[in-house]
């Protein structure tokens, strides 16, 4: 039975959490790790595995569902059941998906960063987060599958967060 895996991994700060000591702390932060149960769960009938890793201050981050033509949205991605392909949204609701490309037997990485408006204890704060994910569709569970190789290609959409006027 063929298993498409999902592993994602968020790093979240604040505003007082760039300086170059903290950034040098997430630099060192893995961006791949063995699948482990827990914190790794089962899902869409047991055709997918998830797992998330890292920050989740707001809790419940991650989102998933099955769409009625045979894909997954998992985040900000789109994977094709049936062509077995992975696609990115960007921050631009208005644009179609980028294909990142086929997870059949092999593994993708995708990298992005973001900032939110978080209003929390009476303040408004930015939360920013740099978030990758690793995909990979299997023949069967691997749970080394993102530390035995490097991933087929890495994809990235990286934005100068201290600059951007809007998130």
């Amino acid at each position: 039975m063929s298993v498409l895996i999902l592993q994602i991994i968020i790093k979240q700060w604040d505003k007082s959490q760039r300086t170059p000591a903290h950034v040098l702390q997430r630099a060192n932060i893995p961006d791949r790790y063995p699948i482990k149960f827990p914190p790794a769960v089962y899902a869409l009938d047991k055709h997918c595995v998830i797992d998330q890793q890292g920050d989740d201050i707001q809790g419940s981050r991650v989102n998933h569902a099955k769409l009625g033509d045979g894909a997954v949205i998992f985040d900000r991605f789109t994977i094709n059941l049936a062509s077995q392909s992975l696609a990115y949204y960007d921050n631009n609701a208005n644009k179609t998906p980028r294909i990142i490309g086929c997870i059949a037997n092999q593994w993708l990485q995708c990298k992005y960063n973001y900032r939110y408006s978080i209003f929390q204890s009476e303040l408004y704060y930015w939360l920013y987060e740099e978030v990758t994910l690793n995909a990979a569709w299997l023949n069967q569970f691997d749970e080394s599958v993102f530390l035995k190789s490097a991933p087929t290609l890495v994809y990235q959409d990286m934005n100068d967060l201290n600059n951007s006027k809007k998130p």
